[in-house]
């Protein structure tokens, strides 16, 4: 279990006849829908409905169980009932969490419905991946949903499309390719490759379009999977039970089917922090939204296959945040912003006035006003990195990026900025502490 979920939930009254339990079906004739998602950090967050509210859900195939989180504001109006205390364990360096286990719960996604849903709610105040996203999250569904349907992810234009099993029909693609699935604790596996010093090395991984990264490989000497010299140690993400830190490097090349990506990112997480994830033995790590993006998918868990097509995002160059920084959108700052309002004409019967003789008085408009906006915290900061070496400090608020203020632009407008050109300068301004301070450094390959 991992990241994060998006979910919307709607009243609704709804004829439950004829309604298989724990079983989503499509509510209209075609037996078929299609869904638009947002892409953000390179997770798909699709809208929910659950029991009759709005929420917003990531789509994760690395859970078999939907999980809700973050949903204080609307914990009354979910009505979770039928519910019984359980513990959850995910990746990250914490404790297990506790969870409550709620029975009979109805979910809709798009035109697709289920009326009798288990959900696993945690009530901890901490597992809020809002921030980390800039975007409102409150839980992850996957299994449940993808096990009913044949799902079409389409990357380049941010739409699922769903189909009843019996009405899907393959067609032909001269540029698709088949990859069998296998399954392990209802989550979907491929054997791909990944080439290590030379050497090509199969690999089996878990399909997890709930982690934003490219690969995570657990190292294994025995197998020649290890980073190389050219690694660095950094913040990997969040997970259900913590931060999750490894090293980071790059693979000669990563390949599924006849597809190759060349100096593909990977990640080899701490052992600590996935010693739940390794209970499956033969798994050798996760292949994630960075690489999945890079394709038209279609998930047919009924067949155990797995439909691949090059998107638009295929040839997009692999690269690091060069500049050391991780940031969360953490609270909110009052802006006072001027009320550009030009020129005020009044009437007005002052002979010193600027325009007497018709009997009207220009005057400037300089009101303010005040505007509430984002505020943008740096809560991980990597050792040795661009950022650390000028003196930035985690806690730092950043007010101005390159001379633009932060407030106008969401989160990942703001971290873009460190992915780009090595040698690009970055000018911050920050408030520590109540005080603005100016920083200046430019970003660095740490390959």
């Amino acid at each position: 279990m991992k990241k994060i979920v998006f979910t919307f939930l709607f009243v609704f009254s709804l004829p439950f006849l004829g309604f298989s339990q724990d079983t989503f079906v499509i509510q209209n004739k075609k037996k078929s829908d299609k869904i638009k998602f947002k892409l953000i950090n390179n997770l798909i967050i699709v809208p929910v409905k659950i029991n009759g509210v709005e929420l917003s859900f990531i789509l994760d195939t690395g859970v078999s169980k939907p999980i809700l989180f973050n949903i204080f504001n609307v914990n009354e109006t979910l009505k979770i009932n039928n519910s019984e205390k359980i513990v959850i364990r995910g990746l990250g360096e914490g404790e297990p969490v506790e969870a409550l286990r709620s029975r009979n719960n109805i979910i809709e996604i798009g035109d697709a419905i289920s009326i009798n849903e288990d959900l696993y709610v945690v009530y901890n105040s901490k597992l809020n991946f809002a921030p980390k996203l800039g975007f409102p999250i409150h839980g992850i569904i996957g299994y449940d949903f993808f096990k009913d349907f044949v799902v079409d992810i389409n990357y380049s234009s941010k739409t699922i499309k769903i189909f009843e099993n019996e009405v899907y029909r393959y067609s032909d693609c001269k540029n698709c390719e088949s990859i069998p699935l296998n399954f392990h604790n209802k989550k979907p596996y491929i054997h791909a490759n990944v080439t290590i010093d030379d050497k090509e090395i199969p690999v089996k991984l878990l399909i997890d379009s709930g982690g934003s990264d490219s690969l995570w490989l657990f190292e294994d000497v025995s197998l020649g999977i290890h980073a190389n010299e050219a690694h660095f140690v950094d913040f990997l993400g969040h997970g259900l039970n913590g931060s999750v830190y490894g090293k980071r490097a790059k693979v000669d090349a990563f390949r599924i089917g006849s597809f190759t990506l060349e100096n593909a990112n990977v990640a080899f997480p701490d052992s600590t922090s996935i010693s739940f994830a390794k209970n499956h033995k033969d798994r050798n790590g996760s292949l994630a939204g960075n690489i999945l993006k890079r394709f038209h998918v279609v998930f047919d868990y009924e067949r155990s296959m797995l439909q691949l097509k090059k998107s638009k995002y295929f040839k997009d160059p692999f690269s690091y945040n060069k500049s050391g920084i991780e940031l969360e959108q953490n609270g909110i700052r009052l802006i006072r912003e001027r009320s550009f309002g030009g020129l005020k004409r009044t009437k007005t019967d002052d002979i010193n006035g600027v325009n007497s003789t018709s009997g009207i008085k220009f005057t400037y408009n300089n009101d303010y006003k005040l505007s509430v906006k984002p505020s943008y915290t740096i809560v991980e900061l990597r050792k040795d990195s661009p950022a650390e070496r000028v003196g930035l400090k985690v806690g730092d608020i950043i007010l101005k990026i390159n001379g633009k203020e932060t407030a106008d632009f969401s989160l990942q407008n703001i971290t873009q900025y460190f992915y780009e050109k090595d040698g690009k300068t970055i000018k911050l301004q920050v408030n520590r502490l109540g005080k603005e301070f100016d920083f200046e450094f430019e970003l660095e390959d740490m390959f």
